[in-house]
């Protein structure tokens, strides 16, 4: 089971505004373990950068002018994300761009329904608390330290991470670099192809706090004995 945790950043909020994509960052999982493989690449948009995208990623006019262009990266992107689903923290924006990028350069848009939004999974199992990334990492305990301004691939690397807590939990010796992933994957003669997970040594602590407990039991008790929890 291939999948591709994805992200990009862009010039503003609406490429039919003339906005652009800056920078694809996409890592690889097989059977929800990485493999190793990245893909990353900064992409000239052929526009100004606006202030405020600059503050987000760090991206300038003056760094990005001598990177490619969409049309001679976007061939390459299409070839190694193949047909995987792929993991994006608030995919209709992302999609929205890649769709609008590939379309430019009349190459095959990527179907919406190919995509697994992780903003979505994680409002449905954490309603009414904090989903940004920083908001999950901190929930999860995932280091997120070297996340001082967005960048694709990074915030790939992350949001991996925080995927894998939203569908049931890491395995304990899950790591995201090129050199570990690789190195796993040989070692036992094991493949992405073949490997299963194993259970844990020892189970998960639970994450609920008190004051979600006792926020669920006055929810349950102002249901009334009609709750599905009461009978």
């Amino acid at each position: 089971m291939r999948e591709i945790v994805l992200d990009t950043e862009t010039t503003g909020l609406e490429p039919f505004d003339g906005h652009r994509i800056v920078e694809i960052g996409a890592v690889e999982l097989y059977n929800h373990m990485p493999t190793g493989r990245t893909w990353h690449q900064y992409i000239n948009p052929a526009r100004d950068m606006p202030q405020e995208a600059f503050a987000v990623h760090g991206l300038g006019e003056e760094f990005l002018r001598d990177k490619p262009l969409f049309a001679e990266i976007g061939p390459g992107f299409l070839e190694f994300i193949e047909d995987a689903p792929l993991v994006i923290h608030n995919a209709a924006f992302d999609m929205k761009f890649l769709n609008a990028e590939l379309g430019w350069c009349n190459l095959t848009p990527l179907p919406m329904d190919r995509s697994i939004d992780t903003l979505t999974m994680a409002r449905q199992k954490f309603p009414g608390a904090p989903a940004s990334l920083d908001a999950l990492c901190r929930r999860f305990g995932i280091d997120n330290t070297a996340r001082t301004l967005h960048g694709a691939l990074l915030d790939s690397e992350i949001l991996a991470e925080v995927y894998l807590e939203l569908i049931g939990g890491r395995q304990p010796d899950f790591a995201l670099s090129a050199e570990q992933g690789a190195t796993r994957v040989k070692s036992g003669g094991n493949s992405p192809a073949n490997w299963r997970p194993e259970p844990r040594s020892r189970p998960l602590a639970p994450r609920l706090t008190e004051a979600e407990r006792a926020a669920h039991e006055d929810f349950v008790a102002a249901m009334g004995e009609g709750a599905l929890w009461a009978r």
